[in-house]
């Protein structure tokens, strides 16, 4: 029997309205072996949650319509997703936007640019607290 990556195990939901900054975040997590979604918009993304329920949610702040403050804190107080992790990646780096973003209820903070590794890193430390071995 062939056994997975334990990060195979993990399905991860990406939004942001920058095509080429969801694309640079999938690639970087699909190759590490992790199952991707990606959404253009929050309330896409919120559409999204609710029915695939993936394990973590890595969302920008500033986009149109619903920002990743409140996307972060609708999944957070509904049942079927306020066991996700929630990261957000924002150029938003003041430490009033970190701590804004920690009380809406995510679990990590991540500003951009970030590295590759920062971001895997995260994520992969985040998941494994959740996701039995």
């Amino acid at each position: 029997m062939h056994k997975k990556p334990i990060n195979n195990l993990a399905k991860l939901l990406l939004v942001d309205d920058s095509p080429s900054e969801l694309e640079l975040m999938r690639h970087y997590l699909a190759n590490e072996g992790y199952e991707v979604i990606t959404a253009s918009s929050a309330s896409v993304a919120l559409e999204i949650a609710l029915t695939q329920k993936p394990d973590a949610i890595v969302t920008d702040v500033v986009m149109p319509g619903m920002s990743g403050f409140e996307l972060c804190r609708l999944l957070k107080r509904h049942p079927t997703t306020k066991q996700s992790v929630i990261i957000i990646c924002s150029s938003k780096n003041l430490e009033i936007d970190r701590l804004w973003g920690m009380r809406q209820g995510a679990d990590a903070y991540i500003t951009k640019p970030y590295t590759r590794d920062t971001l895997v890193q995260i994520i992969t430390n985040l998941v494994a607290k959740i996701s039995p071995i």
